[in-house]
């Protein structure tokens, strides 16, 4: 099993290291210390070594912070965590809702008269610092080695995890021409690249330094040249012969700093994921800022990263029914979340490709469907009951490309405001599936669209309805995304997820997601737009037609979701045989 379930999250924890880490900012002449979930690296998901905020706070959720001053803590998070937060914090934290409460908000309200709070430069981003600053009153931040390392006495040591090859043929391009097609589009003499998933791309490489996502730990610094410098230990890329080439000259990563203050010229940075520490470090070059010049290519999948994921999607798909068919054969209140899990990553792992789940697969039956994050534990376990709803999110990391599907399933006869809020939930995803849109549309602009059926009930979701998915690389990738916060405009190639939901505290959750890719839209009879785009669909597993309301939907819903159930038959019977052939073939029927 790739996951587990042990219990990470001890709550009765946090009150002693708070009291250490309160003991260390008397020692240095500080009022208070910022902890957030980040690296150095500066990408979303973090090695155990770095994941200082669960350590401190109990708290295991992929985004938060911790302000900890003298006589109180805060934890911020935003709304996928705020059930789980509360039932992971001992009560010395404080949750806080966050972005509608901001750091610098509450480092205000907590410290009227001013004081000293304390953060470490190597995990706070150029411009999240520049704005906290400019929004504190009276509060100085200081710059200082990392309170929360010299108090964990245990701490696990930074991950070397053997780099591999991307193959050429998934790759579809030499790392060689992409290091030249991005060296000649700088704006600077050099760019600093501090992302795994930017390095592992651009050099077409994949490592195993953080859990779930095929990326190794390192620096680079692109050349307007056309060559790299790549700062990661010597050990991880010992399996990959002399692939990296004579442009590329390999570096120890405690000669990073080092090589910053030597950079003369122009040096690009990225505001946005460019540790404070890289930027001060610059101090005989010129600074200009713009984005992380692997990011837009990286997310423009071309034709072989779009067929590998075609690929790794139809097994997936595969599993996926699999699994479903044998959910559906069990008698109720016969298994647990846990038993939902396993049966599930054993059906992936069959085809023998599988290199590791995208992330822990979300179990949540009953009221744990509302976590929007959960992760089940032995602790938490809980039995799948008849008449209720399980939520199962999941992913695989296939060498050829990334899955992520949610569906949630009817366990016995589900009710009647379950099964209309499952529709809602639906008409929002086919209302994303079945757009077109003049390019230079960005994810805010059409994340509305797959809240209005919600909304005209007076419901809504805390979270975002998509974000970037990469080609056997994180299963979260920017810049693009569907949401409020997505200003990156969608372009051909880019893949998404598309996953509106319903949550019920205490009760209940909902959500339905497949991947999607932005292509070009054929033209149409009478069309004055001189181009249009669309989504393709790229996951396809059926969804639970016990849970729909067939009276809510449009007649072009309806068309839409039986042509996709057909599809669905087409490409999947052929690869499952006997009951799940059986099952699948029910479950697509005609609404």
């Amino acid at each position: 099993m790739f996951q587990t379930f042990e219990e990470t999250a001890r709550p009765e924890q946090g009150p002693p290291r708070l009291a250490a880490l309160r003991g260390a900012l008397v020692a240095e002449g500080l009022d208070g210390f910022v902890v957030p979930r980040a690296d150095a690296h500066q990408g979303e998901y973090v090695a155990p070594c770095d994941d200082r905020l669960a350590w401190l706070t109990g708290f295991t959720g992929s985004a938060g912070y911790c302000v900890a001053l003298r006589d109180r803590a805060g934890v911020f998070v935003d709304g996928r965590y705020r059930v789980q937060v509360r039932a992971q914090l001992a009560d010395v934290f404080t949750p806080v809702d966050w972005p509608e409460v901001g750091l610098a908000e509450w480092i205000n309200d907590a410290l009227p008269d001013g004081g000293r709070v304390g953060f470490d430069p190597w995990l706070h981003p150029v411009e999240q610092l520049r704005s906290l600053r400019g929004a504190l009153k009276g509060v100085e931040l200081v710059p200082v080695a990392n309170l929360v390392d010299r108090i964990w006495e245990d701490r696990p040591p930074p991950p070397l995890g053997p780099v591999a090859v991307h193959p050429l043929e998934l790759a579809g391009e030499p790392h060689g021409d992409k290091i030249a097609r991005l060296a000649a589009a700088l704006q600077a003499d050099a760019a600093v690249i501090t992302l795994p998933d930017s390095i592992a791309w651009l050099l077409n490489i994949r490592g195993s330094d953080i859990p779930r996502n095929p990326v190794p730990q390192g620096f680079a610094l692109l050349h307007g040249g056309g060559t790299v410098t790549l700062f990661m230990a010597a050990e991880k890329l010992r399996e990959i012969g002399d692939h990296l080439g004579p442009n590329v000259t390999l570096a120890a990563p405690g000669e990073f700093a080092g090589a910053l203050a030597a950079l003369s010229g122009t040096v690009q940075i990225d505001p946005a994921t460019c540790p404070a520490a890289v930027a001060d470090a610059l101090t005989q070059a010129e600074v200009v800022e713009a984005p992380d010049p692997c990011l837009l290519p990286k997310a423009r999948k071309n034709a072989a990263e779009l067929g590998g994921t075609r690929a790794a999607h139809l097994r997936d798909a595969a599993a996926m029914v699999r699994f479903l068919a044998w959910l559906d054969a069990q008698p109720a209140d016969t298994l647990t979340e846990i038993d939902v899990v396993k049966r599930l990553e054993a059906e992936r792992r069959k085809s023998n490709a599988l290199r590791d789940i995208s992330f822990d697969t979300i179990s949540g039956a009953g009221p744990n469907g509302a976590i929007v994050h959960y992760r089940v534990t032995e602790a938490t376990n809980r039995p799948v009951k008849d008449g209720e709803l399980l939520l199962v999110d999941s992913g695989g990391q296939y060498v050829d490309g990334t899955t992520d599907i949610t569906r949630t399933v009817a366990i016995g006869a589900p009710g009647d405001e379950e099964r209309a809020n499952f529709t809602r939930v639906l008409k929002g995803m086919i209302a994303l599936s079945r757009l077109r849109f003049p390019p230079g549309l960005a994810g805010r602009d059409i994340d509305p669209l797959a809240r209005v059926a919600l909304w005209e009930a007076g419901l809504d979701y805390g979270h975002g309805t998509g974000h970037g998915v990469g080609a056997y690389l994180s299963v979260h990738e920017g810049p693009q995304r569907i949401a409020r916060t997505g200003l990156v405009p969608l372009e051909p190639g880019m893949i998404l997820s598309n996953e509106p939901g319903f949550y019920r505290e205490g009760a209940y959750g909902i959500r339905i997601e497949n991947l999607i890719a932005v292509e070009e839209a054929p033209a149409l009879p009478g069309q004055t737009v001189a181009r249009m785009l669309r989504f393709e669909t790229l996951t396809f597993v059926p969804i639970d037609r016990r849970l729909i309301v067939a009276e809510l939907l449009t007649g072009a819903e309806r068309d839409w979701l039986n042509a996709y159930h057909t599809e669905v038959v087409a490409k999947i019977a052929p690869l499952v045989e006997g009951p799940a052939r059986d099952w699948l073939l029910q479950a697509c029927r005609v609404i």
